[in-house]
């Protein structure tokens, strides 16, 4: 689908969020809130580029956050939260603005709730996407990949634009309805995560659609979701480059279940993305795919304090090639096969030692590479084995 540009939508979306903070200047606080929180690991995944190119064990596992909500009046909100994170080779390491928005309830009443969000606001349209960066609010270390994809983690984690999210409760249970319409900047480094290092030109996200929808049952513990996403990338070449002109579109449609007991919890995500490709690798180049994946998570409590997580992740590049045979002969044999999947079992161990304190340990056993850097160009000569392991444990403290 095309849609118009979203660089006036930033121009705007930015200017009402200045202008909010304006007026809300002339408002006494009403509350004022901080909370953070600062997690170190280790990790190691051998003869892969997943974490790094040696094969060592990396402390590259950081994540710290200070986050604050002001609540302005009955009807604004300002959110902002700003983190670090290092995670080897998986995303861009450093400290950026995780979001800051403001939250305009535009109506509420006893049993329905409308908000609308301006500015850069959080993915709140699967499972994990606007907790993904909070380590204590999530089940693993590192999320199933095959919805979670940490090479494309800073463009889905949210977007710059506007959203709103709907709340009603109904003789059925709620209903929860979400809309959001941006985009992402995309940095030299996040390029590179991508594109690999190859690329001279200029990438641009032109803009992301989404829209979810969530049912919880009343007086059940279980919630069943619907997310749609559509989006649009550019590039353009530079003098001398690799690649040529071209786009790329992504559609996605996803179920998700979750289902929360005093002892136990499971959660799932199914995904279908679509994935078209035109000219860039060459002029008049095309390609149109549709890659599928699933994951399945269990978490049960041992006992007082402790968890123990069992997960399963599938992932296919190609739901007409799943064992990867058409990619590689594609390729004319010089990628392999296992390219083109991606499938993880991984059990992990949680401890609390207090309330705000919290050790998690877990060990992946993988076969294939297709949810590896770089998604357009695969990295051939640092991912030599089908069958490969992870590890890694983290501590992590919140205020």
């Amino acid at each position: 689908m095309n849609y118009p540009s979203s660089k006036s939508l930033k121009f705007h979306s930015k200017l009402s969020v200045l202008l909010l903070l304006v007026c809300s200047l002339q408002m006494p606080a009403q509350e004022l809130q901080w909370h953070g929180f600062i997690s170190q690991g280790l990790i190691q995944a051998p003869e892969t580029n997943f974490v790094n190119l040696d094969d060592s064990i990396s402390a590259e596992l950081t994540d710290i956050g200070v986050n604050m909500s002001w609540v302005m009046s009955d009807k604004l909100r300002l959110a902002s939260q700003v983190v670090y994170l290092d995670g080897g080779r998986r995303y861009t390491k450093g400290t950026r603005l995780d979001y800051f928005f403001i939250d305009w309830t535009l109506y509420s009443d006893f049993d329905w709730r409308l908000n609308l969000f301006v500015g850069r606001f959080k993915n709140q349209h699967w499972l994990y996407s606007a907790t993904r960066d909070v380590p204590f609010t999530r089940n693993a270390i590192v999320l199933p990949q095959s919805v979670y994809f940490d090479s494309f983690r800073d463009i889905a984690v949210g977007s710059d634009g506007l959203a709103l999210k709907s709340t009603h409760d109904t003789r059925f249970g709620e209903i929860e309805l979400n809309w959001s319409w941006g985009s992402t900047n995309l940095s030299k480094e996040q390029k590179q995560i991508l594109l690999s290092t190859l690329p001279q030109g200029d990438a641009e996200q032109d803009y992301v659609h989404q829209a979810s929808l969530f049912w919880r049952p009343g007086q059940l513990d279980w919630q069943l979701g619907l997310s749609l996403l559509d989006s649009d990338f550019s590039y353009k070449k530079a003098e001398l480059d690799f690649y040529s002109d071209g786009g790329i579109t992504v559609q996605r449609v996803m179920f998700n279940a979750r289902y929360a007991a005093e002892y136990w919890e499971l959660s799932s995500e199914w995904v279908q993305e679509r994935l078209d490709i035109k000219d860039f690798y060459a002029p008049g180049f095309k390609r149109n795919s549709f890659s599928q994946g699933w994951y399945i998570q269990g978490r049960y409590n041992l006992m007082p304090r402790t968890w123990a997580l069992l997960s399963l992740d599938i992932f296919d590049l190609d739901k007409d090639d799943r064992n990867g045979t058409k990619f590689s002969q594609s390729t004319g044999g010089m990628v392999p096969a296992y390219f083109a999947y991606q499938d993880d079992l991984t059990f992990g161990l949680t401890y609390d030692f207090r309330d705000n304190l919290r050790l998690t340990m877990e060990h992946h056993w993988v076969k294939g590479t297709a949810r590896l850097a770089y998604p357009v160009l695969p990295d051939v000569q640092n991912n030599k084995s089908e069958y490969w392991q992870m590890w890694a444990m983290q501590l992590m403290y919140w205020f």
